[in-house]
């Protein structure tokens, strides 16, 4: 297994390390959580760089990547619903997993026929979109506790604050969801009728 898709497995185990801080009643959970999640979020980046630039792509990797951010993702707009549903709305994440389930059944069609059908740049911005939305939202929960403290008062800025940036993340996070949904989807039409 080379580098690359050594990050893409460590960032599934990291996302079940996030899950597990997120609810170990520590007090500082968060922290701790918001860390893994930043570490996971970050060998997403180096994954696809490292691959690209020495030559390591493999059937493997365009698979597994996009399912490694899926499972991440996933995983953090759970928790940030369950623990403050007023940052994060349960509709906003039915839609992306509504869109996530989409695009792996279209990823698993495609795999059916022999193609692979890799993240394209719109699904790459929506995921650029969905970490900076849960980073936000977790230093936000992470600065209620004693390590991370410090940051508190620049959530009291207006432009930083809460009352300003969760609609504006949650916005930008749907818009690219459900335009790179729905691009993904018509780019790959042909497999989606071929089938009916």
């Amino acid at each position: 297994m080379n580098l690359p898709n050594k990050l893409t497995v460590a960032r599934l185990g990291l996302a079940v390390l996030f899950v597990t801080a997120a609810y170990s009643g520590l007090p500082w959970a968060f922290t701790a959580a918001m860390l893994l999640f930043g570490l996971a979020a970050y060998t997403d980046f180096l994954d696809g760089s490292i691959a690209r630039k020495r030559g390591l792509v493999t059937p493997f990797g365009q698979l597994m990547d996009p399912l490694a951010d899926k499972v991440l993702m996933a995983a953090a707009f759970i928790v940030l619903l369950d623990v403050d549903r007023t940052a994060m709305p349960a509709w906003l994440v039915i839609l992306v997993l509504t869109r996530e389930f989409l695009v792996t059944g279209l990823r698993l069609v495609a795999s059916s026929q022999g193609a692979i059908l890799a993240a394209d740049k719109l699904g790459k911005q929506k995921t650029i979109w969905q970490i900076v939305c849960a980073s936000y939202l977790l230093v936000m929960k992470a600065a209620s506790e004693a390590p991370m403290a410090w940051i508190r008062p620049l959530f009291d800025w207006p432009v930083l604050g809460r009352s300003m940036m969760v609609p504006v993340l949650l916005g930008v996070t749907l818009l690219f969801t459900i335009w790179s949904g729905a691009s993904y989807l018509w780019k790959n039409r042909h497999l989606v009728f071929s089938g009916m």
